[in-house]
């Protein structure tokens, strides 16, 4: 069965579940104070990773999206898959092209370093099949910028066309306020005349939608595409720190008898080319939250004021990248 068919007949379609937030000690998304244990141990981040992949199990996730770079992400999720021989049904995707570099230390210099050479994606592939062997249905390049040579190198190209002819779906996401620029190089791209990417990844939420077409464009051509960061590292959350930049979406909420959250998933499911949105969260609670998004209805009125959160791109970006690790 294919990675849409078996998406689309989850129990809750249309939702995945990312583990960057649970694969590391240390991430950009806010509040983790509050939402992590106190000691960030291996073992407690690995227990916590397993009781919201547990979670999200049973509430009808069935995409689960991990990547070199989030710590021990694929250990954690190979192992919760060792121990739930029933999850037969659900589609793995990871990514390679930046290496974990911080060594389980949240207040480490360099977290990851990028690098999407041919040497690279070698070397990773190996350590991602060590881990998840057959179960890894869907590999993509990790954050493709339009300057990236991942974009241009046809060694890397035939590579990954033969992992492609083996069964696992090829993809990227994409990072940067070029992001539309990336997606649609990428689709451009073909081996032996057939399309490389047939899944596309990008930051797609209300604070910043400027991905949008090109992911339209995406979807018509065929690919699967996933929506990361729905909540804006947890700037749409209703947090004091965004109250203002926010009001709108909090009124929003509280019409839809909602809560933030939810209100700011659901804007996202709204767009029809949004095959899969995922939860970043970190507790169950939070991942219960984001899941009602599946049941909220917005009218084209309240999808209108949402859509003046709107900011420039280069300003998301530039925000994001202030946003502490912790």
């Amino acid at each position: 069965m294919s990675f849409e068919h078996l998406v689309a007949a989850a129990p809750t379609p249309r939702f995945g579940l990312g583990l960057a937030a649970l694969g590391r000690p240390g991430y950009i998304n806010l509040g983790r104070t509050e939402d992590l244990p106190v000691e960030r141990t291996v073992s407690a981040m690995r227990d916590r990773a397993h009781e919201v992949l547990d979670a999200a199990y049973a509430q009808g996730v069935r995409y689960l999206d991990a990547a070199r770079s989030y710590g021990r992400a694929e250990e954690f999720l190979a192992e919760w898959l060792d121990r739930r021989p029933e999850a037969r049904d659900v589609v793995v995707g990871s990514k390679w092209g930046y290496t974990y570099t911080a060594d389980w230390r949240d207040d480490a210099e360099v977290h990851e370093v990028k690098d999407h050479s041919v040497q690279t994606y070698d070397r990773q592939l190996i350590e991602s099949r060590n881990l998840l062997g057959k179960r890894l249905d869907l590999y993509q390049i990790h954050s493709v910028t339009p300057d990236s040579p991942a974009l241009t190198d046809p060694a890397l190209h035939r590579r990954l066309a033969r992992l492609g002819a083996e069964g696992v779906l090829i993809g990227l996401s994409t990072s940067g306020p070029s992001q539309a620029d990336a997606i649609r190089a990428a689709l451009t791209i073909r081996v032996d005349g057939a399309p490389l990417f047939r899944s596309v990844q990008a930051t797609y939420n209300l604070l910043e939608p400027s991905a949008g077409a090109a992911l339209a464009a995406a979807h018509e051509a065929g690919c699967v595409v996933i929506i990361k960061e729905g909540m804006a590292n947890g700037r749409l959350a209703g947090g004091p720190a965004d109250a203002a930049s926010t009001a709108v979406l909090q009124q929003v909420a509280k019409e839809a008898g909602t809560s933030c959250d939810a209100a700011a998933l659901a804007a996202v499911l709204h767009q029809p080319w949004a095959d899969v949105v995922l939860s970043g969260a970190a507790t169950v609670e939070q991942l219960t939250s984001n899941l009602r998004a599946a049941t909220v209805q917005l009218d084209a009125e309240q999808l209108t004021r949402l859509a003046t959160l709107a900011e420039p791109a280069g300003a998301y970006w530039q925000h994001r990248s202030q946003l502490p690790w912790s």
